[in-house]
């Protein structure tokens, strides 16, 4: 029964260079009655805009807070890690918090399903409260990755469920405006962040940089608590009895494995280690187990997996999946190019700001386009030429000696080319489905985007120690007490002013080939990604939420 269902569940086009259909909402932004989904299950009554920027503004507080937070950790991890006399720290700082959200990310539309949007919300920001309470009290190494992972829980469900509120009330037309507008609060999150961090950290003490944001999250939850009501459908099973907790347990397990090992291989441990050897292939049997009972045994699949294998469906979450690799290699390694460099924390931050900037301009930009044209698949290649563009730049100029204008650009650039890849393929995504499907395949596609985002600062973090360890040991390998030189180098920014000149020389030339080869590697996918995009289909984008 579950696979039947499945299956009547993708969209089929036969005509899916179609023009758009001609019916236009009303002032406030209704057809007239009240619309129903595939099943004749009343939709959510589309809002007036004054009051759907009540609501979605209450959600974006929160998606504010998260990626505020996000850039805060990318702006301190050197400062964090090296307070802590452990430079490998640093990847683990990104990718307990990403491990978590990819792990969370896919259940969020199926269990607000359940139990309501606004419930997600509250939890959501309770964890994310919690999780930064623990960083800023942390004593160890370990107290800090807990936290780590407690808020990763949090602030991932605060991005995917105000995606989901969004698809609720906006029609498909207009959706990428009011996405761009998320995403605008997003970018200027990531903005202040890098900034907030580095002061903090300067001034006081990276610690206060979590503390601080403790009280400003109480407040997002408040706000959520008494705006937000999306009404739920109503089942005669009890909301426990609908929940797909054997699906939810082989999903989590085995992301969590796949990461876990991804993350320890050639960083913490070798690739030969029984954690990567035993973790990695556990994974792929709990992934072939999960499959099974989405599609043969689950009444209400966490993600009704054959929606994955609709064309454009498969190729928007792939174009997620290597553009966020990309992405966030860049993201992490480029505050550590701007510090090895010289410059303060706070600093570097700063010059994460284009890169905001640019994903909020092209995120917006690339909903208007689509509301006053209703395509999409010629942007898309458009939004990928300038993320191709802005790495090969990092490729070709991303040295010692580069222009200080230069890197503002390439940030820019960058940003905006993942802004708008954000709006275009979630658009592709919820019009290539039902629409009882669209809160289920966007939290799917969130799993790819953070599992593609901790993979791709795996990746970054392993090219970049490999290779600065092989360039140090063959500079320095001669040198007195060469192990313990080398492993100061490697574990603290700091130590490389202490450095004699000559040493010093030998050592920064070790990290700019080592940064070198992160930037080879976030070109290699970002070609990737712009495949994965050429395959996508285009699809009719409805002007009403019926989408008739």
């Amino acid at each position: 029964m579950a696979a039947d269902n499945s299956t009547a569940s993708v969209r089929q086009h036969a005509d899916e260079q179609t023009p758009l259909l001609t019916e236009q909402p009303t002032e406030n932004g209704n057809i007239g009655q009240q619309p129903n989904d595939e099943d004749g299950v009343p939709l959510a009554e589309e809002p007036s805009t004054a009051k759907l920027a009540v609501i979605l503004g209450s959600c974006w507080i929160g998606v504010f807070l998260a990626a505020m937070d996000t850039t805060i950790v990318a702006t301190l991890s050197a400062s964090i890690s090296t307070s802590f006399d452990s430079f490998t720290l640093l990847s683990w700082l990104a990718s307990a918090y990403l491990i978590a959200n990819a792990a969370v990310q896919p259940l969020s539309g199926r269990l607000t399903d359940i139990f309501s949007r606004r419930t997600g919300l509250l939890w959501s920001n309770i964890f994310f409260l919690a999780g930064n309470l623990l960083c800023g009290l942390a004593q160890s190494e370990w107290q800090i990755i807990a936290g780590r992972v407690v808020a990763g829980i949090g602030g991932g469900c605060l991005n995917t469920i105000s995606t989901f509120v969004a698809s609720d009330m906006v029609p498909l037309r207009r959706r990428g405006v009011w996405q761009g507008f998320g995403n605008i609060a997003f970018g200027l999150g990531s903005g202040i962040g890098g900034v907030f961090g580095g002061w903090i950290n300067d001034v006081w003490d990276w610690r206060w940089a979590f503390l601080i944001q403790v009280p400003l999250i109480l407040v997002s939850g408040i706000v959520v608590f008494f705006v937000v009501d999306i009404p739920v459908k109503e089942d005669d099973r009890s909301k426990l009895r609908r929940v797909d907790f054997l699906g939810s347990i082989l999903l989590v397990t085995s992301l969590v494995l796949l990461l876990l090992g991804l993350n320890s291989g050639g960083n913490n441990v070798p690739w030969s280690h029984p954690l990567v050897t035993v973790s990695l292939p556990l994974s792929a049997a709990f992934l072939a187990a999960f499959v099974y009972v989405e599609d043969q045994v689950a009444s209400e699949p966490v993600i009704p997996v054959r929606l994955l294998l609709e064309r454009t469906v498969a190729a928007a979450c792939l174009t997620n999946w290597f553009s966020s690799m990309a992405y966030f290699g860049f993201l992490y390694y480029g505050p550590i190019f701007f510090q090895v460099q010289g410059y303060s924390a706070a600093a570097a931050g700063a010059r994460l700001i284009p890169s905001s900037i640019g994903a909020s301009i092209g995120s917006l930009g690339s909903g208007l386009i689509m509301k006053a044209t209703g395509k999409y698949y010629l942007l898309m290649l458009g939004v990928m030429t300038s993320l191709i563009g802005a790495s090969a730049l990092l490729v070709a100029f991303m040295t010692f000696g580069v222009q200080d204008w230069l890197p503002f650009i390439i940030f820019f650039a960058a940003g905006l080319g993942y802004g708008g890849m954000l709006t275009i393929t979630l658009l592709a995504l919820i019009s290539a489905v039902d629409h009882k499907f669209q809160a289920v395949i966007t939290s799917a596609s969130y799993a790819f985007r953070s599992t593609g985002s901790t993979i791709g600062i795996t990746i970054s973090s392993a090219v970049f120690q490999n290779v600065l360890t092989s360039k140090l040991w063959a500079s320095l390998g001669n040198e007195k007490h060469a192990a313990d030189l080398i492993k100061k180098i490697r574990d603290s920014l700091g130590y490389l002013r202490t450095l004699p000149h000559v040493q010093q020389e030998k050592a920064l030339e070790a990290y700019l080939g080592s940064l070198q080869g992160v930037w080879v590697t976030v070109l290699g996918l970002c070609i990737l990604s712009t495949i994965c995009g050429l395959c996508m289909r285009e699809n009719v984008l409805h002007s009403n939420l019926a989408r008739k």
